[in-house]
């Protein structure tokens, strides 16, 4: 037995394998240390027990740092349980030192355990602990330990005001933060190229970008971690063209953006649907050698969907090295978006055959692209199938379930599945109903599902439009006229529709009937000649999207300037021929642009990209992805 610990003690010692042991002296190496595993612990603590191995503070600190290396659990309780039965049990830099093992391998209540034992305590204790709890999402723990600490008269370091940061921000409590602020002043910590970041990255997760953009304008040392707080802050805010900026001040200043940095960067220009600076960024993580890691792809596909190139998107997906579940969804989302229902359903049966594990967000995204893609059976089929993957629906999901039926007309049917809904119904299910009657202009159950609305979320301003919307559609001018006065009662205002395009880093937004563009009579002069082509074509305007009570006349007069057509013939005179259009709009596009958008693509021979608030449209040689369905 002897000989048989003295071998396995050697197998701890890199380079001693032709040595004998003779002293345990060896383990307080540099070499040693970085030589045992989690595994041999339990070897090293039995030669203690054997009395072959001294049970010294370097001994038990080695053991500690292999447990952590490797993340062991039960390696840690291992060393623990023996070093509380050792001389050494009240030893603080070790008691400390297993507090940051426990919190390193996410056992945190075992960390709080030793803790709450220690015969004392010092700043490294409680900021190990307070680390701890930040850094495995107990924020509110690790802020409510600072009251005790000071009570205890430990002076926060650099490091513990780190960790208080990093929690009041997760926590999104600005008092909170302030008050933490305010003890680093005290403490003249503020200044520190550390803490400073903590604290920018705490207002800008708070969403006070004002204040963050102040504490890093102070710093007097700044680091790539300052610098990614603030573009992740900016970029959590929506704020593109500030996010964009500040990257580009990143590079000015010869600071290397991390594969953390090109992230927050995309997920900002997929809010804003910029794709030009979407591809410069793009352009510049290839020139630094960053891999395309699921990471940063996911992020780069999300923005290449939302900026209306979907090709760019799928070129992404396929190059993206190991594909996690965010991967497949993201581009199934970005298919049902598309309204591309045959290809969200081949993509959802490929994730199937590659044994991706499915959750939630994928059968929302597949029903979302059969609702949008009029695939009713396909969209039966997976609502059932959710069972068989463990996957419980949520509300969103009988949502999209219900917004399937009525967009095909199934209005009775998706009544029926409403009523018989294991929950109660939420303002959202009703709304999405509503939706679809005003789709298929249904007063009877439109009326109904309003009231369901109105009573469940009487500060939503949609639904009474969309109910006026129905009325006024089919010729009820009375009812109308009682929904209007309704309205104006109660402070309810239409949101005004506007349309925008982005050429050559500029954005131009226009609303119905604007002149207030520079070049407003040029662009009027514009689309009365793209009018004129297309009714030869064979366009005719459709004023049932009209919703006044005039006459037939002024009806078509009304259609002739809706937002999108606006922005449509100002790309037309000034992006280069055979360029792709790509128009945001902020309500959902009316029938009568989605027709005349069709004629345009043919007659013009131009691809245009309509984002609106329900997905994208794209038009093609005369027809659009959404096949006149959406």
């Amino acid at each position: 037995m002897r000989k048989h610990h003295k071998l396995l003690f050697q197998r701890l010692l890199p380079g001693r394998a032709s040595k004998p042991y003779t002293s345990a002296s060896h383990l307080a190496t540099p070499a040693a240390t970085a030589a045992i595993s989690a595994p041999s612990c339990l070897s090293a603590l039995d030669l203690v027990d054997a009395g072959e191995l001294a049970p010294t503070p370097r001994l038990y600190q080695s053991l500690i740092t292999a447990c952590a290396r490797s993340r062991s659990l039960a390696g840690a309780r291992a060393v623990h349980a023996h070093l509380s039965r050792s001389r050494l049990a009240a030893d603080a830099f070790l008691l400390n030192s297993l507090v940051h093992l426990y919190c390193r391998c996410g056992a945190v209540s075992d960390a709080r355990g030793v803790f709450d034992g220690m015969p004392g305590r010092d700043v490294v204790s409680w900021t190990s602990l307070i680390a701890g709890y930040a850094q495995n999402d107990m924020p509110a723990e690790a802020v409510a330990l600072l009251p005790g600490m000071l009570e205890a008269g430990s002076k926060p370091n650099g490091f513990t005001f780190a960790s208080l940061l990093k929690a009041a921000g997760a926590c999104g409590e600005r008092g909170v933060g302030e008050q933490i602020h305010a003890l680093a002043l005290k403490c003249s910590w503020d200044e520190n190229v550390y803490v400073g970041s903590a604290l920018l990255d705490m207002y800008a997760r708070c969403g006070q970008m004002d204040m963050a953009v102040a504490v890093f304008d102070r710093l007097d040392s700044r680091n790539a971690v300052s610098w990614n707080a603030l573009i992740a802050g900016f970029a959590r805010k929506g704020e593109g063209e500030n996010t964009l900026m500040t990257f580009a001040g990143m590079q000015r200043n010869a600071f290397e953006a991390t594969h953390f940095t090109y992230s927050s960067v995309f997920s900002a220009l997929a809010g804003i649907g910029a794709l030009e600076q979407g591809k410069w960024v793009h352009a510049h993580m290839i020139k630094s050698g960053e891999k395309l890691t699921a990471f940063v792809g996911n992020t780069m596909l999300d923005m290449y969907a939302k900026s209306g190139s979907i090709i760019d998107a799928r070129k992404v997906f396929d190059r993206v090295d190991q594909k996690d579940l965010v991967t497949w969804n993201t581009m199934l989302t970005a298919y049902a978006q598309y309204g591309l229902g045959k290809e969200a359903v081949a993509h959802f049966e490929e994730m199937r055959k590659c044994g991706i594990q499915l959750n939630h967000i994928t059968f929302l995204s597949v029903l979302t692209a059969c609702s949008h893609g009029g695939l009713v059976k396909e969209g039966k089929h997976y609502f059932n199938m959710m069972k068989d993957y463990n996957v419980e629906p949520e509300i969103d999901h009988y949502v999209s379930f219900v917004d399937l039926l009525g967009r095909a007309g199934l209005l009775n049917e998706a009544l029926v599945f409403v009523f018989k809904m294991p929950m109660k119904p939420t303002a959202a299910v009703w709304g999405a109903l509503l939706g679809a009657c005003r789709m298929h202009k249904n007063a009877k159950i439109g009326q109904f599902a309003a009231d369901h609305v109105f009573e469940l979320d009487p500060d939503d301003t949609g639904p009474p439009v969309l109910l006026y919307n129905i009325y006024a559609s089919t010729g009820k001018w009375d009812d109308a006229a009682r929904v209007r006065k309704m309205m104006k009662a109660t402070g309810v205002k239409k949101e005004p529709a506007c349309s925008w395009v982005e050429i050559e880093n500029s954005v131009h937004m226009f609303v119905a009937d604007d002149d207030t563009h520079p070049n407003a009579a040029e662009i009027y002069r514009m689309w009365e000649e793209i009018n004129m082509r297309i009714r030869k074509a064979g366009y005719i305007p459709n004023t049932d999207y009209v919703l006044l009570h005039i006459n037939e006349q002024e009806r078509a007069t009304k259609l002739q300037y809706h937002s999108e057509k606006i922005a449509l013939a100002f790309a037309l005179i000034n992006m280069p021929a055979g360029a792709t259009i790509r128009i945001m709009k902020n309500i959902r596009i009316c029938g009568d642009c989605h027709s005349a958008f069709n004629y345009v693509s043919k007659v013009f021979k131009r691809e245009i990209i309509v984002r609106d608030t329900n997905r994208f449209h794209h038009f093609s040689n005369g027809s659009c992805s959404c096949g006149d369905y959406w």
